[in-house]
């Protein structure tokens, strides 16, 4: 615990001391409000790179969310426990798979297939929507496992009582069992969020390089970490505004996700429901 405590204050530094020398050359409020990036001209806009970081993020979570929570559904209230033994590994089996194969999975399979589906003049060859719908399938095991550990916390003594008064299996768990594990179900869903804002590797292959304030996902758009990843591979200089941007962006980053988890545990906190 205090190795993680100190290795956290560290990055808190790092980022802090960086970022401070990068906000002394532009204004936070340009940097937050601005709607171009193109640092060889001195314009530090964070809006396209924080847009397409959030429109492959709750494209990720559309796909996560129903598939994880029916998943979830199943596990604790339908299966039995040689399914449940079964099925849970090979969900697990998701999470273990290197996020660079998702990238390319995305890149050469999952593209290809939207640009038949709905043309080739519509969608580019990167695009935020096949990176989204791949991290969706990342996070499907981080969103399935915490919905079914808050379904299975659910006291036996509700289903039964609705089973008592005549539900059947779907309403009692749709009805009953969902709404009474709603702060868990919320905090894999915000923690999934989290989960998704953070990925690097897929966005990196699938989504584009060059940022660009745009909101259709069938285009390329560069997220805030596949920006990192592309910049950071090049020759930069130590002093440059490109180099210090680059810690901007992560503490824009290291916040994002912080508000996300303490959000998280606020819901937990407030709508947890308490039985004897």
């Amino acid at each position: 615990a205090a190795v993680s405590i100190l290795t956290t204050v560290g990055i808190i530094v790092v980022l802090a001391t960086e970022s401070l020398a990068f906000f002394r050359e532009v204004g936070v409020v340009e940097f937050l409000t601005g709607s171009e990036w193109q640092p060889t001209i001195g314009k530090f806009g964070i809006a396209p790179l924080f847009v397409a970081t959030l429109t492959t993020s709750l494209t990720a979570m559309a796909v996560a969310l129903p598939l994880g929570l029916a998943a979830a559904i199943y596990l604790a209230e339908y299966a039995s426990p040689k399914v449940r033994e079964t099925v849970k590994p090979i969900l697990e089996v998701l999470a273990g798979v290197p996020t660079v194969a998702y990238g390319y999975f995305a890149l050469t399979v999952v593209t290809p297939l939207l640009r038949g589906l709905l043309g080739q003049e519509n969608v580019e060859v990167y695009n935020t929507l096949s990176a989204g719908l791949v991290m969706g399938v990342l996070i499907l095991p981080l969103v399935s496992s915490m919905c079914e550990d808050a379904l299975s916390s659910v006291p036996g003594s509700l289903r039964e009582a609705a089973f008592a008064m005549g539900a059947t299996k779907l309403e009692t768990s749709v009805k009953i069992i969902v709404p009474a594990a709603f702060s868990g179900i919320a905090a894999a869903f915000i923690l999934g969020l989290s989960r998704a804002v953070g990925e690097t590797m897929i966005v990196a292959l699938a989504a584009g390089a060059g940022p660009k304030l745009t909101l259709n996902p069938l285009v390329s758009a560069e997220t805030m970490t596949g920006h990192i990843v592309r910049i950071s591979g090049g020759d930069l200089s130590y002093d440059s505004m490109d180099y210090r941007s680059l810690f901007a962006i992560a503490l824009v980053l290291f916040v994002s996700t912080l508000f996300l988890n303490i959000v998280s545990r606020r819901i937990v906190k407030k709508y947890r429901e308490v039985y004897e």
